[in-house]
């Protein structure tokens, strides 16, 4: 590798040279074409209208083959989904947090996702929807379709400000029960369940005003170009104060929680493909006969002899019937059992009648329930019945293990494996079996829902019930072992290690987990930003929270564990209003209330007090999630004026064990913060969240045992940084340098690092990398600067490639106007 990549390098070098020898009229030329050349970015309106066009021609076929596939199992901390794809189109029913990560991960792509089906407006069935309209958005999805209950579009009204769809409409389907969806793929009858005990309450009429509230920025302006920092807080304040500014008034009038939706999904009539052969073999003509035959008519030739359609055509496919269900509760029991929409598909002779697959998303006690047992029974035994729940144990994931168990390798107790236990082991056996399964099993055919699950439709309806999903630790330490060099890399570390062993200054706690180490979107092997801080064995902190936390603390702590650390979780930090750093929060939050639900303790949360209008308005909406919720604005906690009033400040500071929390202002969109925690032990750890150099920062964590500080982009691409308002790896250590920080580790990296980000000279002896799933205290931070050479080559490939797109930047940069000549 090194050879070829040596060779490369030279002949790019070579022809480096010759152009620098181009006279000025040629380079300003070749300038001129290098900045009239289309960005490597995806052109929206293009993509839109490559999409229509094939939409168009698409419409008219009915696609050949149809596949359901389980995206994500429900087991817990795992999304909970459903991904119905053709050839043309692709379907979505529910989409839980990190459906987007594990659709990436397992190649299912979502670019023709015009659809999604939602069966319960719960954050287990919705929490994923932010996360997925913003990917489609970007390659050029028009608009999706929402179907469900009511009130489900309010989810994209209500994070309009963190969740920016300026190219993407999410328009609501009328999901009436006369009401049918109907494409050139299948129909879909809605069928409403109703929790008839809420229904006897009133409904509440809330009026929301999309135009004046407490929240009035625009938190991604600052990308896009079109305001300074400046600009966009003199525009906020002049909005909330224009009082002659247009009202656009909405009323929801909903009983939250009322009502599940179930589908009952037919696939279209495929006719048969004609046969040629046979059409030869008859005397059929080319022409319009053909046509006829393939439509199922009878045709006489020319000679008098008829040619019947079944005799040179394929029987037609008529279409398989799939139902999607959840009863959330025991209460929606009466409305689903009097249901007579089922009646047809549980009773009919007629095998065409008879669901291939009922798809469960109902929780494992209600899927106890004698009532719900008897349901189910109603259907013929060739029926399947797949569970998409909690009872699984699949949380779908193979390349976070594989990262993770190389990085183990290295260092065991700062690479601990995972206790994720949803895959198979490494002799091939599987984990604990679905008890939930094992109960029902004995009346029906049960499928317990493993990511990648596959349920063929058509042609030919079937079920792949070979795990698809495995987990071969020893293979992927093999891969590892394998690499040239490495075994001779690892023994110089640990060398190094064992004479750090005696150098401990600091205590037991803090001890710091990352939970997510990448910026904006989640790829296989990074999260998004959220970092578990133990203060002591006896509480914790979460510093931000992005898209699936809960998952990324559940996948390594286990199931049983993560319980116990939510029972430990005092306080949530959010550094500011991105989703990012935020749209796992909802999730922590419920997962909190179940773990503490004999044991009620508040939970606080510094943030940015615009938050409270997402926070309510889910609340109210959609389901309760702010039960012994502390809200502490970081804004009032700014160390150069502490508005919070002492009273309060000392009590929060007493239940925590703290000091102080001290925050201060950065240089990101508005409403964005860093803080500074010292506890009463002593130590003292300032975050950064997202945020250009900022002096403020400096002095707010001024001899802090540890900076974490964001470092997105690599040196070379300052000026992107400067434009989306983030730091570069040298400018973050620069800031360390500068506050006198006695360690600096960097995270919050561009997911083209998703494995390794680019080191230079800067890198020091007291700067290190964070990965996802990394766990450190203030002791074993010494060793991260060690582990440089062994990463560069545990991970060269990819280190390559970096450093391969870094040289052509350079060349593309030394071509243009009154750059240096090399």
């Amino acid at each position: 590798m090194n050879i070829i990549y040596n060779s490369y390098f030279c002949r790019i070098t070579s022809h480096f040279y010759l152009l620098s020898r181009f006279n000025s009229s040629i380079k300003r030329n070749l300038n001129d074409i290098l900045l009239k050349m289309p960005k490597e970015v995806a052109h929206t309106a293009t993509l839109k209208n490559q999409r229509l066009k094939l939409k168009e021609k698409n419409i008219k076929y009915t696609p050949s083959t149809v596949t359901l596939q389980v995206l994500g199992s429900g087991a817990y901390g795992a999304p909970r989904s459903l991904y119905l794809f053709t050839d043309q189109t692709k379907y979505l029913f529910n989409c839980g947090e990190g459906t987007q990560r594990l659709a990436h991960e397992h190649k299912m792509k979502l670019s023709k996702l015009e659809h999604i089906f939602i069966t319960y407006p719960t954050w287990e069935n919705i929490g994923g929807l932010p996360g997925v309209a913003l990917t489609i958005q970007d390659v050029g999805v028009p608009q999706f379709i929402l179907h469900g209950p009511s009130g489900i579009d309010e989810l994209f009204e209500s994070t309009r400000k963190f969740v920016v769809l300026r190219d993407l409409t999410v328009k609501m389907a009328e999901c009436k029960k006369e009401k049918v969806y109907q494409d050139n793929v299948m129909k879909v009858h809605y069928v409403p369940i109703y929790n008839k005990q809420k229904l006897q309450h009133k409904s509440v009429v809330l009026q929301l005003d999309s135009d004046s509230s407490d929240d009035d920025v625009d938190y991604y302006a600052y990308a896009q170009g079109r305001q300074p920092l400046e600009n966009q807080m003199l525009r906020a304040k002049r909005k909330r104060h224009d009082k002659n500014s247009d009202k656009k008034r909405r009323c929801l009038d909903l009983v939250p929680g009322s009502m599940s939706m179930a589908y009952i999904c037919r696939l279209n009539n495929r006719p048969g493909t004609l046969l040629l052969e046979a059409c030869v073999e008859h005397g059929v003509p080319p022409g319009p006969l053909l046509g006829r035959l393939k439509a199922g008519e009878d045709v006489t030739l020319k000679d008098g002899r008829i040619v019947r359609s079944i005799d040179v055509k394929e029987p037609d496919d008529p279409g398989a019937v799939f139902i999607v269900v959840e009863c959330p509760s025991e209460d929606f029991l009466d409305s689903l059992l009097e249901e007579e929409s089922f009646s047809l598909y549980q009773t009919s002779n007629c095998e065409n009648d008879i669901p291939f697959i009922v798809v469960h998303f109902t929780p494992s006690q209600v899927m106890l329930h004698p009532r719900y047992k008897e349901w189910m029974s109603r259907f013929q035994m060739s029926t399947h019945h797949l569970i998409v729940n909690e009872s699984n144990s699949c949380m779908g994931s193979v390349a976070v293990h594989r990262i993770q168990c190389k990085l183990n390798i290295l260092d065991s107790s700062i690479f601990p494996l995972l206790c994720d236990q949803g895959l198979f082991k490494n002799n091939g056996s599987p984990c604990d079996k679905n008890k939930l399964c094992e109960e029902l099993s004995k009346d029906i055919s049960v499928c317990k829902g493993e990511t990648i699950g596959t349920y063929q439709l058509r042609p030919l309806k079937s079920i792949n019930s070979t795990p698809q999903l495995t987990l071969s630790r020893n293979q992927f330490i093999e891969e590892t072992v394998a690499i040239e060099g490495l075994n001779e890399e690892l023994a110089k570390y640990k060398e190094k290690v064992a004479e750090l062993k005696n150098n401990t200054l600091y205590g037991e706690y803090p001890k710091i987990v990352f939970l997510g180490t990448g910026s904006c979107i989640p790829n296989k092997t990074r999260n998004t930003s959220g970092i578990l801080l133990h203060m002591s064995a006896s509480e914790c902190m979460l510093l931000d929270c992005g898209e699936a936390t809960f998952g990324q603390l559940v996948r390594y702590y286990g199931v049983t564990e993560s319980e116990n650390i939510f029972k430990k979780l005092v306080a949530i930090y959010v550094s500011h209003l991105h989703a990012d750093h935020h749209i796992g929060l909802i999730g922590l939050l419920k997962a909190r209330t179940r773990a503490t639900l004999n044991h009620p303790r508040p939970l606080y949360l510094f943030a940015p007090k615009q938050i409270m209008k997402w926070l309510n308005l889910y609340n109210f909406i959609f389901e309760h999630v702010l039960e012994d919720l502390v809200i502490v604005p970081l804004g009032d906690l700014d160390f150069r004026d502490v508005t919070l009033p002492s009273n309060i400040r000392l009590a929060i500071m007493d239940d925590l064990h703290m000091m102080s929390i001290l925050t201060c202002p950065v240089n990101h969109c508005l409403n964005s913060f860093g803080v500074a925690l010292r506890h009463n032990d002593g130590w003292k750890i300032t975050y950064s969240g997202d945020t250009m150099p900022c002096d403020l920062l400096t002095q707010l964590g001024e001899g802090s045992d540890l900076l974490i500080h964001e470092a997105t982009m690599e040196d070379e691409l300052e000026n992107e940084a400067k434009i989306k308002m983030h730091s570069t790896t040298s400018q973050a250590i620069k800031v360390g340098q500068d506050m006198n920080a006695k360690f600096t580790l960097l995270t919050h990296f561009s997911q083209r690092y998703s494995k390794l980000p680019r080191f230079n000279d800067i890198f020091s002896g007291n700067v290190g990398i964070a990965f996802d799933n990394m766990e450190v205290d203030l002791n074993s931070l010494q060793k991260l600067p060690l582990m440089y050479p062994v990463l560069k080559l545990m991970f060269a490939e990819h280190y390559e490639e970096l450093e391969q797109k870094a040289f052509r930047r350079q060349l593309k940069q030394s071509m243009l106007p009154n750059s240096p000549d090399p």
